[in-house]
């Protein structure tokens, strides 16, 4: 049953991303192209503009010509209007237009550029065109339409031409014909249309689009357009289309019944103000299928992906929940195994310190045993004094017998504290100088009696964060190695060094006795390692301090130097305490 969901989800998600990816991606191509389009219809516009921008002018430019005027302001008789003819034949040729004619104030044309053409226009009378109504009303007229006795559509521009006192007198008409641009476009793939204020399309760069209605036509424009014979005997057809997707500011998707069939276009129109006409470009749209497949198959890979990636996340979440707890299990062991060896640890510290003392227990003693019979002694004398009123004698004998006393508690004071069990992770700010010192007044019976020579350099105060007691113990540790290794040297001598290097104190306690052989010297800190003989020592004292250094931070190592061995300490600084004043 999950499976089955899991494979539903991941279906279900497949399927819905790659549907909203393809048509976003598809919709967002759409535009990229309706926005190309746009542009290129942009540069057809300029063109239409441009090429009837050079003739705007012409009609009222020639209607001042004073010839003209003059002629008009009378009847035409047949040499006045050869003359015309001529006269327009030549202008016509200089400006470049299709055809220029002259109509007077009835709409008669009295003469034409054409004029030599069968379909001259000399002789029809034209006051039926707009063009020819709004230049006596308003001087100046335009208008697109079939041409009645050419049966060729064009653009007419219109201007008044006006008598002396400023009267109407006739129209100077300007006839435009797009040949060439149409012939330019249809060399194109879009497809490019013209059409007027009634949605009728005149210009068209593929035949078959030309006279088609893109709107309804309303009953009266329908009768204007035949009073007008504004596309005399042109039929007019409807074009079907439909908006798919509108992308505003005259951008659409257009589904469109044309002359080769039914198919969608990327529509775009742009107005053309000056003209009253509409600019229009079809373009079949190219990339936006291709865009939806590439997204689709694109959101396809993402969503496998992701749920991929769920999967594993969710198996990692798992399996991380349960090394969790398995860490959790193990840390708590770790923590009991911890304890258990510090405890371990602590108890083998401690035994290594009482097997020490054991060690130095005839020395301590006979250490504490003179002071005890020299007080025996001092007692005995102190009774004779009294018993003979020496009093005085008596009260100096007392002070001798306060420095023995001093002498066996100083001693036995530290005896009881270097016994002492101290907890691991005890740190306090300490000098190693003092810790020196004190290491070596237990041990000082055991060297006296060996008849060791001590050399020390130290440079003090050496301030460190430790353990006093544990650090005597390694002291005394490395000290009692030192006495058993010169035991049966000639002038035994031991150097003891402290000094500062960078962030750390190094204590050097180095002898003469011969050295630590080479193959043992990687093993000396291995616990129950030991080149004593048997019964002399358990090979535990160094593995100890090993670990007590260790644990505080420092690092102990051992060589040979010279004719002996070289037992080196190092320690971190306490710079808190030496930043103090």
């Amino acid at each position: 049953m999950r499976i089955a969901l899991l494979i539903l989800l991941l279906l279900a998600g497949l399927f819905l991303a790659m549907h909203l990816a393809g048509r976003q991606a598809e919709r967002q191509a759409l535009r990229d192209e309706a926005e190309q389009a746009r542009e290129q219809l942009s540069l057809y516009a300029g063109s239409l503009r441009t090429l009837i921008d050079r003739f705007r002018a012409l009609p009222a430019v020639l209607a001042l010509d004073p010839e003209i005027r003059s002629i008009l302001q009378g009847p035409v008789d047949n040499h006045l209007q050869h003359q015309l003819n001529l006269k327009l034949e030549t202008m016509n040729r200089a400006a470049g237009s299709t055809t220029l004619e002259l109509l007077d104030r009835d709409g008669l044309a009295v003469a034409a550029s054409n004029w030599r053409s069968p379909t001259s226009y000399v002789g029809h009378n034209y006051g039926f065109r707009p063009y020819f109504s709004e230049a006596r009303s308003h001087g100046s007229g335009r208008f697109y339409g079939v041409g009645v006795v050419s049966g060729i559509p064009g653009y007419f521009l219109a201007s008044a031409v006006r008598g002396a006192n400023d009267e109407f007198i006739g129209t100077l008409v300007v006839k435009l014909e797009f040949p060439e641009l149409e012939q330019e476009w249809g060399q194109r793939p879009d497809i490019i249309l013209v059409s007027d204020a009634r949605g009728v399309v005149f210009i068209a760069n593929h035949p078959g689009w030309r006279y088609r209605e893109l709107k309804p036509i309303s009953a009266d424009d329908r009768r204007e357009m035949a009073a007008t014979r504004q596309y005399d005997k042109q039929p007019l057809a409807p074009l079907i289309h439909s908006t798919l997707q509108d992308f505003g500011e005259g951008s659409r998707l257009a589904r469109v019944d044309g002359p080769g069939g039914r198919a969608d276009f990327l529509w775009e129109s742009l107005p053309l103000p000056s003209e009253g006409w509409t600019l229009h470009l079809l373009r079949t749209p190219q990339e936006a299928a291709s865009s939806a497949r590439t997204a689709s198959l694109a959101a396809a890979g993402a969503w496998l992906a992701l749920y991929f990636l769920g999967l594993f996340l969710h198996q990692r979440w798992r399996v991380a929940r349960i090394r969790q707890r398995s860490r959790e299990e193990l840390e708590q062991l770790v923590e009991q195994r911890t304890a258990a060896l510090r405890t371990a640890q602590d108890g083998l510290i401690q035994a290594a310190k009482l097997a020490a003392l054991g060690q130095m227990s005839t020395a301590l003693a006979h250490e504490i045993n003179q002071p005890l019979t020299a007080l025996q002694m001092h007692l005995a004398s102190l009774r004779l004094m009294l018993a003979n009123g020496q009093l005085e004698q008596a009260h100096k004998a007392l002070g001798r017998h306060d420095e023995l006393l001093q002498r066996m508690a100083a001693l036995t004071g530290h005896l009881k504290t270097y016994a002492r069990k101290t907890p691991g992770g005890l740190r306090e700010c300490l000098e190693l100088g003092g810790v020196v010192e004190k290491a070596l007044q237990l041990l000082a019976p055991n060297l006296r009696d060996a008849q060791v020579a001590i050399s020390q350099e130290l440079s003090v105060p050496a301030w460190i964060s430790g353990d006093a007691i544990r650090l005597e113990q390694v002291l005394v540790n490395l000290l009692r190695n030192a006495l058993d290794a010169v035991a049966d040297v000639p002038n035994p001598t031991l150097w003891i060094s402290l000094r500062r290097e960078n962030a750390h104190w190094l204590l050097e306690v180095a002898d003469n006795g011969g050295g630590i052989g080479e193959s043992a010297l990687p093993q000396v800190f291995d616990p129950f390692f030991t080149t004593k003989p048997a019964g002399a020592g358990l090979g535990i004292g160094l593995a100890v301090s090993y670990a007590i250094v260790h644990e505080l931070g420092g690092t102990l190592s051992a060589a040979n130097q010279g004719a002996g061995a070289v037992f080196t300490l190092r320690l971190p600084v306490d710079k808190a305490r030496e930043e103090q004043p």
